[in-house]
């Protein structure tokens, strides 16, 4: 049970055990007991609300590449009406899509979407301490005393907080570009180490998420999808046993997404964390691979 909730993205095998530890789950109206299994015709309650655990089964693994672009929110549903994330993804036809972490409503670039939960919590989980890399333009001129203390630590307001690894990447006037490497998900936490030393950021734009890469070409509001060498190689950075199923599972529908014809690149093993590869960044504006020149973010989070 804990395996199937845990990949249908409800909860992660450890939640799932403290919740029927705690009695919150209940099967054919019955306290769910630790060792149960799920078999066909079940009916299963998590505080009272019914579970379609069924379309959390056996499926393939999916995995998107979405290139968010300013003003959307990661989120289903937005009280304020603005344009959500997962209203611009190919439908799925069992389970749902599942956002590993998030991105703010100012922030461009990659975010990860699969339909297994249990992929989507090890790439998540703190203890995975999985490098996530930024290209992020400064106002400001930033002094190596600036990077020292920002690669040290800086007490912000939830705890001390660092940068694992700050790169130079070009720049005119008080405008630099730099790429920027973090460890932790917290909430705006670049935009945050950059104004606790009073610099201003005026773009950011998620570039690498372990060892995936944004692809090159790929557009503000189109999608890739992992092949099965490439997802075979993210199952197995995450310590995730490979699947086997047929090549009938749907793909998403060329009329209905546009597909970048790029591939993945990914992190050459012998690079340590913190270290990114900047091949395809190096002196390069970031915001130039997207076909959108530099300026002030679109859209209603400006």
């Amino acid at each position: 049970m804990q395996k199937v909730l845990a990949r249908g993205g409800v909860g992660s095998r450890r939640e799932v055990e403290r919740w029927i530890t705690e009695g919150r789950l209940l099967i054919n109206g019955n306290k769910v007991q630790l060792g149960d299994h799920l078999k066909a015709g079940d009916k299963l309650q998590l505080n009272g609300r019914h579970l379609k655990w069924e379309v959390f089964g056996v499926q393939p693994t999916r995995v998107l590449i979405y290139h968010k672009p300013t003003g959307e929110v990661v989120t289903r549903n937005d009280p304020q009406g603005r344009k959500v994330v997962f209203s611009q993804l190919p439908k799925i036809l069992k389970g749902r899509w599942i956002a590993v972490g998030r991105l703010d409503i100012n922030t461009q670039g990659l975010l990860l979407v699969t339909n297994n939960g249990e992929l989507a919590n090890r790439l998540m989980h703190p203890s995975s301490e999985i490098d996530r890399e930024y290209a992020v333009r400064i106002l400001g001129e930033v002094t190596a005393d600036n990077i020292a203390q920002l690669k040290k630590g800086i007490e912000l307001e939830d705890g001390i907080a660092k940068f694992d690894d700050i790169q130079f990447n070009g720049g005119e006037g008080a405008n630099s570009w730099y790429h920027v490497t973090v460890t932790e998900g917290r909430n705006r936490l670049v935009r945050r180490l950059w104004e606790a030393l009073e610099f201003q950021v005026s773009r950011l734009m998620r570039v690498r998420y372990g060892p995936i890469f944004l692809p090159d070409g790929l557009g503000a509001g189109q999608c890739y999808e992992l092949n099965a060498k490439e997802l075979d190689d993210l199952l197995t950075f995450v310590k995730l046993p490979l699947e086997r199923f047929n090549s009938t599972s749907p793909k998403i529908p060329p009329n209905k997404v546009r597909t970048s014809k790029s591939k993945v690149t990914h992190a050459p093993q012998s690079k340590s964390k913190g270290a990114p590869d900047r091949r395809n960044h190096e002196k390069q504006d970031p915001f130039a691979r997207t076909k959108r020149k530099p300026g002030p973010p679109r859209g209603r989070g400006r």
